[in-house]
């Protein structure tokens, strides 16, 4: 069940990442961006001293990391 929770959080927060930052990529890159962003919020946020202990949390802090990882993404593919 927590994985089928992690998937759902990271869609969410990928879907809310591609709209913070006005973009037209498809259901599955919304995926795999959120999933990633909220990999990289898991492991990065205790560091900095931001931990969710709910699912809003969990989806804010993906959400923070999909924008992050998103922008990275584009800034990428732009070279």
């Amino acid at each position: 069940m927590g994985l089928i929770i992690f998937l759902v959080v990271g869609l969410i927060a990928g879907y809310i990442a591609n709209r913070l930052m006005k973009g037209r990529d498809d259901l599955i890159a919304n995926l795999i961006v959120g999933v990633v962003g909220a990999i990289v919020a898991r492991l990065v946020g205790p560091v900095i001293g931001v931990v969710a202990t709910n699912v809003i949390g969990q989806i804010i802090t993906a959400t923070i990391g999909a924008v992050v990882c998103l922008a990275i993404w584009r800034a990428y593919r732009r070279r």
